[in-house]
């Protein structure tokens, strides 16, 4: 077959979607002009390649929750800035390396709106990684003690959206709050961060010890960032398991 070595050539470069769309071509296709498949091939191999690089950060991005922005409820029940939410979809904060400060007690949503902005920052092709706070520290630890801690930190800095859930759960010692401002520090003005806790931004001083370092923290990741508060008079965890049951009848 005259188009068995351009198809076998197409492969080699991973352009699959154009090779099979060769080999077995639509009878459709077939009445198009060569300018119009070739730029229908183009199209479709341009979307397959995309589409397999949204789920690979999805996957390294690692949420917690397998959420996104279309999914989120704006009901009677909560309170939540739609337009805030829907202005964070669009990922301009990235592009101008801004931060987000979620907050709200348990079961208001924090996790799945931070993690609905995490797919949206996918969805625009920016590397994502998500963490809760105690793992984070955790690993960082593990980092330093096996020598790593130069490189875990390095590897931070080149996240463009990173996210940091349950911040709050206790107070810091001197060494976590060091850690912390320097994952601030290190951010500040290069990529943007999302930070999620129960209390509200103007409490998160209070869980440093040294007030210098808080207000160092503070100035790198508050001063630059949207605040949205969250409110629930139902936890969503207690509406979702509702839901589920009403499902069920």
């Amino acid at each position: 077959m005259l188009n068995s070595p351009t198809i076998e050539k197409l492969k080699e470069m991973k352009l699959k979607v154009m090779a099979d769309m060769l080999s077995d071509p639509d009878s459709s296709l077939r009445e198009l002009s060569f300018e119009d498949r070739i730029a229908l091939m183009v199209e479709s191999q341009w979307l397959a390649k995309r589409n397999a690089r949204i789920k690979r950060l999805i996957m390294d991005a690692n949420f917690a929750i397998d959420a996104c922005i279309e999914d989120i409820r704006y009901n009677p029940e909560r309170t939540i800035d739609k337009k805030t939410v829907n202005t964070l979809a669009t990922c301009i904060y990235i592009e101008k390396k801004l931060n987000v400060a979620v907050s709200g007690k348990t079961g208001s949503g924090k996790s799945y709106i931070i993690c609905a902005l995490g797919n949206s920052a996918c969805r625009h092709l920016y590397s994502v990684k998500y963490y809760r706070i105690p793992e984070l520290l955790l690993e960082i630890e593990d980092a330093r003690s096996q020598g790593k801690y130069l490189k875990f930190m390095r590897d931070l800095q080149k996240i463009r959206l990173l996210i940091l859930d349950d911040i709050g759960l206790k107070t810091y010692t001197a060494q976590e709050s060091r850690d912390i401002l320097e994952i601030a520090e290190a951010r500040y003005n290069k990529f943007s961060t999302i930070l999620s806790a129960q209390v509200e931004h103007s409490r998160w001083y209070d869980l440093f010890a040294d007030p210098t370092i808080a207000d160092a923290i503070m100035d790198r990741v508050i001063h630059n960032a949207y605040i949205l508060p969250l409110d629930s008079k139902k936890s969503m965890r207690q509406i979702m398991a509702e839901k589920d049951k009403e499902d069920l009848i």
